[in-house]
């Protein structure tokens, strides 16, 4: 596993970048509140995407087994009239392979699995999740946004490339020494960009999910 501290790059501290998916589990070293993983999926794809009107985008919130996220996808993808295309079967994989790795790295049994059109301000706060960890992965439009701070917003703010998964330690599995790592989403209301967001999480108990 290469690591490399991308601070001199201008990331925040206790970021690592990695080199690929599999790499993701530097985000166990101490000290470490999030990795990115530096990758570039086929441009193709990211064309595709962009060329999709909004309604057509693949959404989906559900908990299942980190096994089961293809076939959500693949649902979620049939569900707005989707066709079939080399572009939606990358898509698809990707994400089906993002969820196995992050599942096999935090010993999940379930998974949520949130796929979000987003075209407004969500979450434009800065804040730390109440999860053990969090996988993110922007492929449409402005990555998450992220800075170190103690108490209020960053001063500088850092964005996520699109296509490029970003592992984040939440509350519940807090880094130490903390490295007061907070990330949000990027403000776009009223400027016309469509988000096509992923987001995973650890779920130890779906029957206690509200």
């Amino acid at each position: 596993m290469t690591l490399h501290p991308i601070v001199p790059k201008g990331a925040g501290s206790g970021v690592l970048s990695v080199n690929g998916p599999e790499d993701m589990g530097a985000i166990r070293l101490p000290g470490v509140g999030g990795v990115i993983c530096q990758r570039r999926l086929p441009e193709y794809m990211l064309d595709w995407l962009e060329t999709l009107p909004a309604e057509m985008l693949p959404a989906a919130r559900v908990i299942v087994r980190p096994g089961e996220i293809y076939s959500a996808v693949t649902l979620a993808c049939d569900e707005t009239g989707l066709s079939d295309a080399p572009e939606r079967r990358i898509l698809i994989d990707d994400i089906a392979g993002l969820a196995a790795t992050f599942g096999e790295m935090t010993r999940a049994k379930w998974l949520r699995l949130r796929l979000d059109v987003v075209m407004t301000n969500a979450c434009r706060r800065f804040h730390i999740d109440r999860v053990t960890a969090r996988l993110v992965c922007t492929y449409r439009g402005t990555g998450t946004q992220y800075g170190v701070a103690r108490d209020d917003a960053p001063d500088t703010v850092h964005t996520v490339p699109t296509g490029s998964p970003f592992v984040m330690r939440g509350t519940l599995w807090p880094a130490q020494p903390d490295p007061h790592l907070l990330h949000r989403s990027p403000p776009i209301e009223g400027t016309g960009e469509t988000r096509l967001m992923l987001a995973l999480d650890p779920v130890t108990d779906p029957d206690a999910e509200s």
